[in-house]
């Protein structure tokens, strides 16, 4: 006769056994998520790699002594092909939605839609079949699973930023990382409070034996991690945030290691995720001589000398300036220039811009000003002289998710400092097309280039940068517009002379100008009667080679670009043959 087995109703709940294997369903779980997307990006992926962008910068910033610039071959635009751009427009038009941005959040639907998938795995994991009141094990057990995602999403050299295809840099990422540290949180407070309550309910010491010691100092310690990484506090005091993240994060580990045994093997994922962001971030590190200028009092140019190639438009490097005694702050600045290869620049090289907006950058400026001064008082010079200084990059890291030569249309629109990101693009693909005469295919034909500023002396921040490119444009088969919008009612002043270009004193409605630029042909094409360009314009939305549109500057102005992104529907983002979108919100 076979043994005698306990009815489930009378057998005693064995967390030690049972929720364990709720940790590893909850691992299964979000890897097969992660590698959904994964898959979905392997055809950007190898895209990136056939063009040389997706392992850019891997290396750090480069030095190719003795560069020698190419120059255009006058060579055509390829034709639009009918294939591409069905099978573009129809999965850029269907994910399009999720573009879609309410305010305050600082999320896209997509991604309120991948947070809440999670948080509900978490919840169920916690909640299944589990004696939660009675024993609330479980939930400690799901909170030490977070460990391998809060470290995954948060490194700066992630496997994932190279899976995920360009453009996937750990910024992009870093929701995730908030959000497993809140689901860590959360299974920690129900975990605790609940041991807490049953400990009063039956009179037993909270403080004294080991196990129950050490886990109040693991929930104090995550406390303080959870309530110094909010918003206001990030970015109020980031320096302080930055310290009191690492140290207690440190501690942490040794205080549950120390609570419970079943700590470690989840201790060993992070710790290899760091050591690995570590040894490759060695790799990226770059010392370096550089100039800075200030503009004016808001804006200061840094050249960083001798870098000619590692990096793609639109990535940004941390960069640490040796001035005064703030040589043990890093910050993190977008490149504004593309490498001298193909830079349209008459003076092309490595240029940052820093905006004074912190006590940092405003600390740079005013030694930058006292140095120019020095230096012309003693040169007897009233040039622009620059100060001589030593820096540290980190990086490249980030970039543009878009290609824009696979689009034959560009929208590009930043407000205020933001535009360094779009200015970088800009350079970008006019040389890649007009210096390098469209050596990788590139089919791009019109671009619009938007900048909304505050005031009109902004304009001479990257004014002979844009006069520069719009230049090299002028005599190519790109045809360029380039709209400054100033938004104060301020005294104009006297504003340069950019070629096709044309300064407006409003704010700029993203939705209109996108839906103009896709409506309207090429400017070639604007001579021909006006049934012709009806039929032209429905040519063109009928047998688009694409749109790209890329956004940069404040969180309002990228959350327009998205919802007017999102709202052009279906059956207009399959005429024009596919919107790509990428938005540039570097917040911390």
């Amino acid at each position: 006769m076979a043994a005698p087995v306990v009815p489930s109703s009378f057998q005693i709940y064995n967390s030690y056994v049972e929720d364990p294997k709720w940790q590893i369903k909850f691992t299964i779980v979000w890897c097969s998520g992660l590698a959904l997307a994964v898959a979905v990006s392997v055809p950007s992926l190898i895209l990136g790699l056939r063009h040389g962008r997706s392992l850019k910068g891997i290396a750090g910033i480069s030095e190719i002594n003795g560069y020698q610039p190419a120059h255009s071959d006058g060579k055509e635009p390829p034709p639009t092909r009918q294939r591409r751009p069905r099978l573009v427009g129809a999965w850029n038009a269907l994910i399009s939605p999720t573009y879609w941005s309410p305010p305050k959040l600082g999320l896209n639907l997509g991604q309120i839609i991948v947070l809440s998938a999670y948080l509900a795995a978490v919840l169920v994991c916690i909640i299944k079949d589990s004696p939660l009141i009675s024993n609330p094990n479980r939930a400690g057990f799901l909170a030490l699973a977070q460990f391998p995602v809060v470290f995954l999403f948060a490194t700066k050299n992630s496997i994932l930023s190279l899976l995920l295809g360009p453009g996937n840099g750990y910024e992009k990422l870093n929701f995730m990382h908030r959000m497993a540290g809140r689901a860590m949180f959360l299974g920690g407070c129900i975990h605790g409070s609940l041991w807490i309550r049953n400990h009063l309910q039956y009179g037993l010491a909270i403080l004294g034996p080991q196990k129950e010691t050490s886990g109040v100092a693991s929930l104090a310690l995550l406390c303080i991690i959870v309530l110094t990484s909010l918003r206001p506090v990030r970015r109020l005091f980031y320096q302080c945030f930055f310290a009191v993240h690492v140290l207690t994060y440190v501690a942490f580990f040794v205080t549950i290691c120390y609570h419970t045994l079943y700590a470690s093997p989840w201790i060993f994922p992070p710790l290899a995720f760091y050591g690995a962001d570590v040894l490759l971030r060695l790799f990226r590190y770059r010392i370096k001589d550089a100039t800075l200028t200030a503009r004016d009092a808001h804006m200061t140019l840094i050249r960083v000398h001798n870098c000619d190639d590692g990096w793609l438009s639109g990535q940004h490097v941390r960069l640490r300036v040796f001035f005064s005694n703030r040589v043990f702050e890093s910050h993190p600045f977008t490149i504004l220039s593309a490498p001298p290869s193909h830079s349209c620049l008459s003076s092309p090289g490595f240029l940052l811009a820093a905006r004074s907006d912190g006590d940092w950058t405003r600390a740079l400026n005013n030694y930058t000003r006292q140095q120019q001064e020095r230096l012309q008082i003693n040169e007897k010079s009233e040039g622009d002289s620059g100060a001589f200084v030593q820096v540290m990059l980190d990086g490249p890291y980030g970039g543009s998710s878009v290609d824009l030569g696979l689009y034959e249309s560009v929208f590009l629109v930043a407000g205020g400092s933001g535009v360094t990101f779009t200015l970088g693009l800009l350079d970008d693909i006019v040389g890649r097309c007009v210096k390098l005469g469209r050596s990788q295919e590139e089919r791009t034909r019109r671009i619009e280039f938007t900048w909304s500023i505050g005031s009109f002396g902004q304009i001479e921040w990257f004014a002979p940068m844009l006069i520069d490119i719009a230049t090299a444009a002028s005599n190519s088969t790109i045809d360029l517009h380039i709209s400054i919008f100033v938004t104060c009612l301020c005294v104009p002043e006297a504003v340069p002379d950019i070629p096709n270009s044309i300064v407006t004193l409003s704010r700029p409605s993203i939705q209109n100008i996108l839906k103009d630029f896709i409506s309207v042909p090429p400017s070639s094409e604007k001579e021909d009667s006006i049934e012709t360009q009806c039929e032209d314009s429905q040519k063109l939305m009928g047998l688009g080679g694409g749109v790209a549109v890329c956004a940069s500057g404040p969180e309002s102005l990228t959350r327009d670009a998205q919802n007017a992104v999102a709202r052009l529907g279906l059956t207009m983002g399959m005429d024009v043959g596919g919107i790509a979108l990428h938005t540039e919100l570097f917040t911390l």
